[in-house]
C-alpha cells in the first residue's frame, strides 16, 4: 500500500530539489502517493498568506510531509512559514543529525551527532512588542511540560537508536529561572533512564567550544529552541555545511521533513543546487514511515555518490547538475538486487 505524503516544493531552488528527491524516493522500491501543495512567496498574491489553510489540512490528513526550503524575510514581511507550521501542527521536536561523509573536505572524520531541539516555545514563540519607539522586547517562555516532553523524546531516541549519552544544553548559570527550569526538567527525565543512557549537561557557550574541539565526545544533544537552532547549524558546519544537513519536525499527530538551508532564489531554475539535504530528510521520512531497509539503501547510495565525487554539484566540488546528481543516486539504487528491497 502506498504511503500518502504531502509534498511542499517550496521557493527558489525548492521545486528543483523536491523533484530530484521525489525521483530518488520513488526509485527506492517504496510506493508513494504524493499530494503536492504550494506554500511560500509564490502563493502570497493569490491567498494573502504564505501558508494557506489547505496546506495545513493536507498535512493533518496525511500526517507526513516533505517540504522544500521556503523564503523567510529578514526583519520584515511575513512570519516564518517553518515556525508557523511547527506551532500550528504541534511539531514539538526538531531533530537534526550531523554525521561525517566520505568525499567532503572537513576538519573532522568521525562526527556523529543528533541535535534534538524543542520546537514550540522559548524566544521563537514570537511574543514580542515595541517598548516605545526605540526599544523592542521579546519574551522567553520555558515550561516544565514542554521541557520534559523534549527531554523524554531525546532519551527515547537514544534508547531506540543505541545512543550512549544525552547532553542537556542551557544557560542556567545566568537565566536561572527559565533555563534553570529546562535543566531541572531534563534532570528529572534523565533519572528515569539511569543505567540505560548516560546524562550530562553543558552551558551553551562552552558547548559550542567543546563541539569544535572534540565533537567525538558527544552524542545526542537536547536544547531549548533558540540554542538548538544555533548549535544545529554549528554541527552542520562540522560535517560539510547546510547543504548536507537534513531535518525532521516531529509531533504527536504529524511530521514534516525538510532541509535546513534556505531557498537561494538567485540559483533558482539553474539545475545546479545540491539536493543532498532534502534527500537525507527523505531518508529520515522513510525511517519514520517504518521503511528502514529503503532508508538504509537510499542513504548508502547518496553517500556512495558523494564519496565517488564524479557526479556531485558545484558546492561539493563537482560540476553535476541537480538532476545529474539524482540520476547517479538512482543508478546506484538500481544496482541493488530487487530481492533486497522491501
Amino acid at each position: 500500500m502506498a504511503h500518502r505524503v504531502t509534498l511542499i516544493p517550496g521557493d527558489g531552488i525548492g521545486p528543483e530539489l523536491a523533484q530530484a528527491t521525489r525521483r530518488v524516493l520513488d526509485a527506492s522500491g517504496v510506493a508513494f502517493d504524493w499530494e503536492v501543495v504550494e506554500a511560500g512567496e509564490a502563493v502570497m498574491a493569490e491567498h494573502g498568506t504564505p501558508l494557506p489553510e489547505q496546506v495545513l489540512e493536507s498535512i493533518r490528513r496525511n500526517r507526513v510531509a516533505l517540504k522544500g526550503p521556503i523564503t523567510t524575510p529578514v526583519g520584515e514581511g511575513f512570519r516564518s512559514v517553518n515556525v508557523t507550521l511547527r506551532q500550528a501542527l504541534g511539531l514539538y521536536a526538531n531533530v537534526r543529525p550531523a554525521r561525517s561523509m566520505r568525499g567532503l573536505e572537513t576538519r573532522y572524520e568521525d562526527v556523529d551527532l543528533v541535535i534534538v531541539r524543542e520546537n514550540t516555545e522559548d524566544l521563537y514563540a514570537g511574543i514580542e512588542h515595541m517598548v516605545g519607539p526605540d526599544a523592542a522586547e521579546s519574551i522567553k517562555i520555558i515550561t516544565r511540560a514542554a521541557s520534559e516532553r523534549i527531554a523524554r523524546y531525546a532519551f527515547e531516541y537514544a534508547v531506540a537508536n543505541d545512543r550512549r549519552k544525552v547532553t542537556a544544553v542551557h544557560k542556567a548559570n545566568i537565566m536561572k529561572l527559565s533555563d534553570g527550569l529546562f535543566l531541572e526538567a531534563a534532570r528529572t527525565v534523565a533519572a528515569e533512564y539511569d543505567g540505560r543512557v548516560e546524562f550530562e549537561d553543558r552551558i551553551v557557550d562552552n558547548m559550542c567550544m567543546q563541539l569544535v574541539q572534540k565533537p567525538d565526545q558527544y552524542d545526542v544533544l537536547v536544547l531549548p529552541n533558540l540554542y538548538g537552532d544555533i548549535v544545529s547549524d554549528l554541527a552542520a558546519g562540522l560535517v560539510g555545511g547546510l547543504g548536507v544537513a537534513p531535518g525532521a519536525n516531529i509531533g504527536t499527530d504529524a511530521a514534516v521533513f525538510e532541509p535546513v538551508h534556505g531557498s537561494a532564489p538567485k540559483y533558482a531554475g539553474q539545475n545546479k543546487a545540491n539536493p543532498t539535504a532534502l534527500m537525507l530528510s527523505g531518508v529520515l521520512m522513510l525511517r519514520h514511515l517504518g521503511e528502514q531497509s529503503a532508508a538504509e539503501r537510499v542513504e548508502a547510495a547518496i553517500r556512495d555518490v558523494i564519496a565517488d565525487r564524479r557526479h556531485v554539484t558545484y558546492d561539493l566540488g563537482g560540476d553535476a547538475g541537480t538532476s545529474d546528481f539524482a540520476d547517479a543516486i538512482i543508478d546506484r539504487l538500481s544496482s541493488v538486487p530487487v530481492a533486497t528491497r522491501v
